[in-house]
């Protein structure tokens, strides 16, 4: 099989970024080791998660999910095989913000649940607009200095501020943003295409869309009529009640079939189709539902196709 490795800086990653934001949730301990073993034995080699995954769990505090995949290193041995991201900057309920003592504590609480001694891909979880750019990206270019991060990343920022950032990196030769995370798939395109695509595309940072599969509507499990046991059925649900959803939906349909593929495949085909994506972010929290996600890395939409969903979720 040809090598579908994609590029974020000096990081080679598997065409789809494993989400860990349901293990110490939705699946326990036992449960995401079995993904995280089934994603590696098929070749995966990217893991996303945050320093405040899963805070908002009934008996959470934040930090479970970083416990479970440092666990798992220690168990498997594996560490040095995974491109890991993790994020830093969120709170909940309330955001702890990007200031220089944010990060310097933040990461090294990472390390510690995540046991290890390097984070591959560091990101700022959400802008923090009172803080100068200065401030946060000479914090984060200390930890690259210091080889306890490889590449840094932004997650929810604006294209002014992103550019903000990537000029002051510029002109001062620091540590500069190698990789965007924004929200974006079929039904949600305008949360990134436009202004903050065409910065990231200037720059030459790789996007790692989170909600590829819009919180599990584009699995195409949610259907009129339908009852779906998840804890994001609520927020999944709601894009049947749009025309655009509707349209998505039977166009995926069309595609789906005509590729003897799932659902889920072909909407994270299309959007490992766009300019500067270099790997659509699902998580799973079963085995089962990993091969539909992991088949994105063999599925190759036609031109014809891809204009096809292109046009329907416009």
């Amino acid at each position: 099989m040809a090598d579908t490795h994609k590029k974020i800086g000096d990081l080679s990653v598997h065409p789809l970024a494993l989400g860990g934001n349901v293990f110490g949730w939705t699946a326990d301990e036992a449960e995401s080791f079995a993904v995280l073993d089934a994603y590696a034995a098929a070749g995966g080699n990217f893991i996303d998660t945050a320093d405040v995954y899963s805070a908002w769990a009934p008996g959470n505090k934040g930090g479970e999910s970083e416990t479970v995949i440092g666990n798992w290193f220690a168990s498997r041995g594996n560490r040095a095989d995974i491109v890991l991201a993790t994020k830093v900057g969120a709170g909940y309920p309330k955001p702890r913000g990007l200031s220089a003592d944010v990060i310097k504590s933040g990461v090294e609480d990472s390390l510690r649940r995540l046991r290890t001694d390097y984070i591959d891909l560091y990101y700022t979880h959400y802008d923090d607009p009172s803080v100068p750019v200065e401030e946060f990206i000479t914090a984060l270019d200390a930890l690259v200095k210091e080889g306890k991060v490889r590449e840094i990343g932004a997650s929810n920022i604006t294209a002014a501020r992103l550019a903000e950032a990537l000029a002051f990196s510029d002109s001062t030769g620091l540590a500069k943003y190698a990789a965007i995370q924004p929200q974006y798939n079929l039904v949600s395109r305008e949360t990134y295409e436009g202004e903050l695509a065409d910065v990231a595309a200037r720059h030459g940072l790789a996007a790692i869309p989170y909600y590829a599969l819009a919180s599990g509507f584009l699995t195409g499990k949610y259907r009129p009529g339908a009852t779906v046991d998840s804890a994001r059925a609520e927020g999944a649900g709601k894009h049947l009640e749009s025309e655009r959803g509707r349209r998505v939906l039977t166009a995926l349909d069309e595609v789906a079939e005509a590729h003897d593929a799932e659902v889920a495949t072909v909407a994270l085909a299309w959007l490992a189709s766009r300019p500067t994506v270099a790997s659509p972010l699902a998580s799973a929290r079963t085995v089962n539902q990993l091969p539909a996600l992991l088949a994105v890395a063999d599925l190759k939409l036609t031109a014809a196709e891809l204009t096809k969903l292109t046009e329907a979720s416009a």
